[in-house]
């Protein structure tokens, strides 16, 4: 190198100086700092679904296995979100690098202390308790899209028949993500309702998650309320993702979906066997490039390595159980030089809270595992709702002549089934011009005597009491041969116990026999007066537990053209105020016989 030439290159270096470094020989690797390298994060998701707003302690236990002897187990009182609360902190306080999700059905069909104020309380302690995303689930949608718009954005306009911001004038909406990848605008398909996912970065490593729910929402909810949108495969929906995700460096996958499996194992138990439901066929679709499967719907509690029972696809699934009682504390591993997920395992932890007496059952506290205490800021919005909760529950909502029982007859038939059946299919009607032929309403959604006071008033507590569980109205069209089969089921259960004698509305009668080796059991069956013809179309109100297949009345979930008709709750309430002073319903519409 000339001398000339060594000048001219010093004078573009000090020319260039503020964007690159030279040296003499034009080399200015040695001086650009180092990119750092990525190392490898362990990280958390802790995990819950289906909590439907239980606000409270639901006075619910968990048999756990006893930890110094696995041949017995313990019983756990658990559940109430200021002890949820005090979990979820100490498993962050634990484990730093961590998410917290929401698998669906985070509110609606809830307990008063929440629904009451149309689940405004249980979105204020979430934003309290910090969580980061809610898929969402199917009675997300019970209220329709533009008042679960108001949940996730704020405000006070009002969508439905109850009043928003009864307590929080100032509702500033959830403080969290809603996901809702398969839930697309009808005026837009290229649009989601909310985020189809969202990302989080721990030491430089990108994590999607996914949220979805249960393409069949629409069959369960009101079709007023979600006509706006529609719903897609859930496998199809991820598998479309995977790509977009990829182009931007993604490889660790997590799918949030409100749609779940029915295990056969114990709490806590980490295997597949007996795993049965809907979810199956949507994992065996799934691309392997999906990590983990946050899963809900069913309410239950399973921990599984998906690659036990299908090695293609290399998912860890879980679920948490119902109502906050138990977090999925799943652990991950990811490499820190290609971003995936290298190692993956979970654990449930029971939310232990406090002890209680139902009936003549007394579960107590148990020092082999953890006791959670009351958070003082959850505590602090929950006192807001509770002293409010006793106003409104006093609402004289109706009048009756005495208590009318839900105490089942020989035949299984109680008066207070008939009255809610009658309620149900009066709502059907009214909500439709379609039309209802009659309802059925399982047994065990009657959770307790319609009640009066002293002055025969029938209040709105009593009613809420009746029904609990904010299910959704749904009418379908059934053959006279499925409603036979439907009849059958009542007694498909493997013992006596699991005996379910559908309460039916004042439209319905029929006769069965009390020798269970007889096939078929049910005979003279009317409707309307009038034989069921096989091959005739009826139109067959149910609630949405029962249109799902609840208590094992499958064929139900074959129906066609199912229409929404509004809230449970609602329909007994206007039924009670439509037709009081209310008497106690004739028990004669089942008959048994030898």
């Amino acid at each position: 190198m000339t001398l000339q030439t060594i000048f001219k290159t010093k004078a573009l270096c000090l020319m260039l100086l503020a964007l690159t470094a030279c040296n003499d020989n034009n080399d200015d690797s040695n001086n650009q700092p180092p990119v750092a390298e990525r190392q490898n994060q362990s990280i958390n998701i802790i995990a819950f679904n289906d909590f439907h707003g239980n606000l409270e302690p639901p006075k619910r236990y968990i048999e756990a296995e006893d930890p110094t002897d696995t041949s017995k187990s313990v019983r756990i009182p658990v559940g109430g979100v200021s002890y949820f609360a005090d979990a979820i902190n100490k498993l962050r306080a634990k484990y730093p690098n961590n998410a917290v999700v929401s698998a669906g059905d985070l509110i609606s069909a809830s307990p008063l202390t929440s629904s009451l104020f149309l689940d405004e309380p249980t979105i204020e302690t979430m934003n309290d308790i910090h969580i980061d995303f809610n898929a969402v689930g199917n009675h997300e949608f019970d209220r329709g899209t533009d008042e679960l718009r108001r949940l996730q954005n704020g405000g006070c306009e009002q969508y439905t028949s109850a009043k928003p911001c009864q307590i929080n004038p100032h509702f500033e909406g959830a403080k969290f993500n809603f996901l809702a990848a398969n839930v697309s605008m009808k005026a837009d398909p290229s649009k989601t309702l909310f985020p189809a996912y969202k990302v989080k970065t721990y030491g430089g490593i990108p994590v999607a998650f996914i949220g979805m729910t249960l393409k069949a929402t629409p069959s369960i909810v009101s079709a007023a309320g979600i006509k706006d949108v529609d719903f897609h495969d859930e496998a199809d929906t991820v598998n479309a993702l995977v790509p977009e995700l990829k182009k931007q460096g993604i490889e660790a996958i997590v799918v949030v979906v409100h749609e779940g499996v029915a295990p056969s194992t114990k709490f806590n138990s980490k295997t597949c066997d007996g795993l049965s439901g809907p979810l199956l066929g949507i994992l065996d679709r799934l691309d392997p490039a999906v990590d983990v499967v946050v899963s809900g719907h069913t309410h239950q509690s399973y921990i599984c390595d998906y690659a036990t029972k299908n090695p293609q696809k290399p998912f860890l699934l879980t679920s948490a159980g119902q109502y906050g009682t138990a977090i999925t504390n799943i652990q991950l591993e990811l490499d820190g030089k290609t971003g995936d997920v290298i190692k993956k395992d979970a654990s449930q932890v029971p939310v232990q809270s406090e002890a209680y007496t139902s009936g003549s059952n007394t579960v107590n506290l148990t020092n082999l595992y953890e006791k959670f205490n009351k958070t003082p800021s959850i505590e602090a919005i929950l006192d807001k709702y509770r002293q409010a909760v006793t106003t409104i529950s006093a609402r004289v909502v109706g009048t009756a002549n005495s208590v009318i029982s839900r105490t089942a007859t020989e035949s299984g038939e109680s008066a207070l089934g008939n009255l809610i059946a009658d309620a149900q299919q009066a709502a059907a009607l009214a909500a439709s011009d379609q039309g209802s032929d009659f309802t059925l309403m399982n047994p065990g959604g009657v959770r307790a005597d319609l009640l009066i006071n002293t002055n025969n008033q029938i209040t709105f507590g009593d009613v809420f009491t009746v029904q609990p569980f904010g299910n959704s109205l749904v009418t379908l069209s059934l053959t006279g041969k499925q409603i036979r089969d439907v009849l059958e089921q009542q007694w498909s259960g493997a013992n006596a116990a699991t005996v379910r004698i559908l309460q039916p509305s004042k439209e319905f009668s029929y006769s069965y026999n009390k020798d269970g080796s007889v096939s078929p059991r049910a005979s003279l069956v009317m409707v309307a007066g009038q034989p069921l013809v096989d091959t005739k179309v009826y139109r067959v109100t149910v609630n949405s537990f029962l249109a799902d297949g609840g208590d094992n009345f499958t064929v139900l979930k074959d129906g066609k053209n199912p229409i929404g008709g509004g809230q449970d709750i609602d329909a007994l309430e206007k039924y009670v105020t439509q037709n009081s002073p209310l008497t106690v319903p004739n028990t004669n519409r089942i008959k048994l016989v030898q």
